[in-house]
């Protein structure tokens, strides 16, 4: 199994994350620095910085309904991040990103691979937000925003849009590039005043109260995993 992957299945980050960490020279094999094409076969200690890894038996997947200032990184060093503010008793991890100053719906798992397949956004996952601006909203802003916005060099999908009020919307997103609605608005000039993720996939946020979090129901996970199956192949 690559290294990156086998950190990931163990729970302790994501792929991405634990590409990152391999770069960093912070991860070793039987004591000997790793490289990202690294394998890591059976009876191999995998340690990153003084910790050894292994193998997570029990997974667990919590949706928190993210606060303001708290920040979606695994860094324990990192003032507000999301670990030390669910606290959960095994190590977790985010599930991609929801900025510092959003609030709303955030994934937490030690399930790699099923975190790797909800990242990868051209399967087309679903992630569905409410948005507030800072003045009133026009048809031609609804329909600009859904037919794709030119962000730098980048042409964002064609999505979803629709008016919730004079000053807020509704928006659904398969692409999950960085702030991208706070900058597909800017790019229309508007700023966004509040944003709130409200469902990944089939997960709901439903009424779950702010900074609270709660474990994934056995219906939830099944249609999650089916879901991904179905848009895989």
């Amino acid at each position: 199994m690559r290294i990156n992957v086998y950190i990931s299945a163990a729970g302790y980050c994501s792929r991405r994350a634990a590409e990152r960490l391999v770069v960093n020279n912070q991860v070793t094999i039987n004591g000997i620095l790793a490289t990202k094409n690294d394998l890591v076969e059976e009876g191999d200690i995998v340690r990153v910085d003084d910790e050894i890894i292994v193998p997570n038996m029990e997974k667990v997947y919590i949706a928190l309904n993210k606060p303001r200032g708290i920040v979606c990184t695994g860094l324990r060093s990192v003032p507000g991040n999301i670990i030390d503010f669910v606290n959960y008793p095994t190590r977790v991890f985010p599930v991609g990103r929801l900025d510092k100053e959003s609030e709303g719906l955030i994934i937490l798992t030690n399930d790699g691979p099923i975190a790797h397949k909800i990242l990868h956004s051209e399967h087309g996952h679903e992630k569905e937000y409410i948005v507030t601006v800072d003045q009133l909203i026009t048809e031609k802003f609804i329909t600009d925003m859904g037919a794709g916005v030119k962000i730098g060099s980048i042409t964002t999908k064609k999505c979803f849009v629709s008016f919730v009020n004079h000053s807020t919307f509704r928006i659904i997103l398969t692409q999950g590039l960085n702030r991208q609605i706070r900058k597909m608005c800017k790019a229309l000039g508007y700023r966004v005043v509040k944003l709130q993720r409200i469902r990944i996939m089939n997960i709901e946020l439903g009424d779950l109260e702010e900074g609270k979090w709660r474990h994934l129901t056995e219906k939830e996970l099944f249609l999650l995993e089916n879901q991904i199956k179905e848009e895989e192949s």
